[in-house]
């Protein structure tokens, strides 16, 4: 942080950084790895400083925010979304990308039952993906042996992220950072529905429960025929799957709402995380499903 603050310029150039150190990790690997051109991911941040929320994001990872409607409807909560996403699948950002390239008519192409960039790529940001960033290297007869080149004038992809600031409230309770994988198969009020109404121990992994029994249902399966599925044929039915819950406790204990500095990472609740790779081996899951 620039003097000890943080503010959307500092995430900014965070990302700047991680983009240019990750494109040189690529000029340097190119002739070993040349299939490091094509490795991307999406990324998403988020940061509390002085009682402000920021969230920042590439691609379609995506941050959830749980809150009381009211002091008074104390059993009733909302879910309100923090990022954006950055997926063609969405007309706004097939909008922007196309432009973005008012000179091709093929940017975005309906292929393989979604909205593509250049028929490859759902996300239109990201970390990596430098093959559609930087035209030389799709046309570097290393990266053409291992790659699927194509003719780019100009970037398709960018790494430059969405960032929302929020003053946060005593209404606030908790925030919900997962990637794809579950908002493919969850609502964003259905997330918080489950955060707010189950116990804090293991949420993240409830969550994730939940969104393979839906993955299970969609296909007129039994979650536990997913789990017999061979290693790399369940990527078919589910994305990988992170989730990060974060509960916000601060207004808790305090006469006017502010949050107590003495709390380490807003929370008096450890953080709770879980991962699933949709090429591992399922754990049991089931008895956290709500």
């Amino acid at each position: 942080m620039e003097q000890g603050g943080l503010s959307e310029d500092v995430i900014k150039k965070a990302f700047n950084a991680t983009e240019e150190e990750f494109l040189h990790l690529v000029k340097r690997s190119l002739p070993v790895r040349p299939q490091i051109a094509s490795v991307g991911s999406c990324c998403l941040v988020g940061a509390i400083s002085n009682d402000v929320l920021y969230v920042a994001n590439l691609g379609d990872s995506r941050a959830v925010l749980g809150r009381r409607i009211s002091e008074e409807q104390k059993g009733k909560v909302v879910a309100e979304r923090l990022s954006k996403d950055h997926n063609v699948s969405f007309e706004e950002v097939r909008k922007e990308v196309e432009a973005l390239h008012p000179d091709d008519s093929h940017i975005v192409v309906y292929c393989r039952g979604v909205w593509r960039i250049k028929g490859i790529i759902q996300v239109s940001r990201s970390i990596g993906d430098v093959y559609l960033k930087k035209p030389e290297f799709s046309r570097d007869p290393i990266f053409q042996q291992f790659g699927n080149p194509i003719p780019l004038k100009r970037p398709v992809l960018t790494a430059e992220p969405s960032i929302l600031t929020r003053k946060l409230r005593p209404l606030d309770l908790f925030l919900i950072f997962a990637s794809d994988g579950l908002w493919e198969h969850l609502s964003d009020e259905e997330a918080v529905e489950i955060v707010f109404k189950n116990p804090r121990a293991g949420i993240a992994k409830r969550l994730v429960g939940a969104a393979l029994q839906e993955a299970a249902k969609k296909r007129e399966m039994r979650y536990k025929d997913i789990k017999k599925l061979e290693k790399g044929i369940r990527r078919h039915f589910h994305d990988d799957i992170t989730v990060i819950v974060i509960y916000l406790d601060h207004h808790k204990g305090s006469a006017n709402g502010r949050l107590g500095h003495s709390t380490v990472g807003c929370t008096t609740a450890p953080v709770d995380i879980f991962s699933l790779n949709a090429d591992e081996a399922v754990e049991e899951l089931h008895d956290t499903v709500p």
